[in-house]
């Protein structure tokens, strides 16, 4: 009987329809990105039916903009959905979706909570120990009889996301794919001793790195932040903010070197990450962290010193202007005379958004990989 009031509610004919409303507002807009993608509808369809059957225990993962957690609403009558998902620009799209069909009903995580979920809809992370976490989670708080399926596009699915999904479930199979994606389906939870967070010592920087599974890097130093680090002031005060800090290494920096730091991340992992980072190395007192989208919670004009290693990528796919946010936020609350240092992969164009953005920038270092510049709030 519910499922025959869902299919009336939106019918067939209305999925194009509906999913076609969504944007990616606030995220980045460009001909490449879109708001739903062929892995969101074959999700949809492929849990139909348990959907059906179990409306209210639906938990979605990774819901990049929405289309996840409002489609098993509005297609299939699901109620009381719980949704989580990394980044904090995804959770700003999935309200706004949601303010622009005027669809109800489901609720926001901050952090992944599978308890009691028979229904779990999972966008394959890109990292495989993003993809472990949420299984252990899954397999440790979700009801016996919960079924998981994780999407993917194919070109991205690699054999060995059954394998950690198989060491958290019995059972895993592949789906067929459809439009160049595939679902990996898991049921018959085995419940373990979580394994995440996970920490490493960097003896050459003095460092003890903390991470959750879908930081980025993991509990390793990319070459990037150890390019930036090289440049860092070593001993300075007043206030610096690492923006976009990921797992905290260039924070940890700040602090010791004197400054009062506000490590901030749209990702709720990485903000995870930098906190018991910062604990780990003693500098929790000097370092405050925050999950914000660009800084949004920043006084303009309020900070002296800006540090950034952006990203180039947008999940899967590569896209240079994913930065130009960052560096607009970074010029909005620098005050006058202040500074940004940002590395970049030295084939990207960069610099003259740091001109146009920021003010003034000159180059700090750079090899065949890697550029850091500064850039000058006029």
């Amino acid at each position: 009987m519910q499922e025959d009031a869902a299919a009336g509610r939106s019918g067939r004919v209305d999925r194009v329809a509906f999913l076609d409303q969504l944007r990616r507002a606030p995220d980045v807009e460009a001909p490449d990105l879109v708001a739903v993608d062929a892995t969101d509808r074959l999700l949809l369809d492929e849990a139909a039916a348990a959907i059906a059957v179990h409306p209210d225990g639906v938990l979605t993962v990774g819901d990049t903009h929405g289309a996840l957690t409002l489609g098993a609403i509005a297609l299939h009558g699901a109620t009381g959905v719980r949704a989580h998902t990394d980044l904090r620009v995804a959770e700003l799209a999935l309200a706004a979706n949601a303010e622009r069909t005027g669809t109800t009903g489901f609720t926001v995580l901050p952090q992944l909570d599978a308890t009691g979920a028979r229904v779990v809809l999972v966008q394959a992370p890109k990292a495989l120990d993003a993809l472990r976490e949420v299984a252990e989670v899954v397999a440790a708080g979700a009801d016996p009889s919960v079924t998981v399926y994780v999407g993917g596009r194919v070109k991205h699915m690699v054999h060995a996301m059954n394998d950690v999904l198989g060491d958290s479930f019995t059972d895993v199979h592949a789906t067929l794919a459809r439009q160049k994606s595939r679902l990996l389906v898991a049921t018959g939870p085995r419940p373990g001793e979580p394994s995440f967070p996970r920490s490493a010592e960097h003896p050459d920087l003095g460092v003890t790195v903390v991470a959750h599974g879908a930081a980025f890097a993991g509990t390793k130093v990319d070459l990037g932040t150890r390019a930036l680090l090289s440049q860092l002031p070593a001993a300075g005060g007043g206030s610096a903010v690492d923006l976009g800090c990921g797992t905290g290494v260039l924070a940890v920096a700040l602090a010791r070197a004197g400054f009062d730091v506000l490590a901030s991340d749209a990702s709720a992992a990485a903000v995870a990450s930098a906190a018991a980072t910062a604990a780990a190395n003693g500098v929790a007192d000097r370092v405050r962290v925050t999950r914000d989208d660009a800084l949004a919670g920043v006084e303009p004009g309020s900070v002296d010193l800006v540090v950034c290693n952006p990203p180039f990528h947008q999940g899967t796919t590569v896209h240079a202007g994913i930065a130009d946010p960052l560096f607009a936020a970074a010029g909005r609350v620098l005050r006058p005379g202040g500074q940004l240092l940002t590395v970049y992969n030295s084939h990207l164009p960069h610099r003259a958004a740091l001109r146009r953005l920021v003010g003034p920038t000159r180059q700090l270092s750079r090899d065949p990989r890697f550029t850091v510049t500064a850039s000058t709030r006029l």
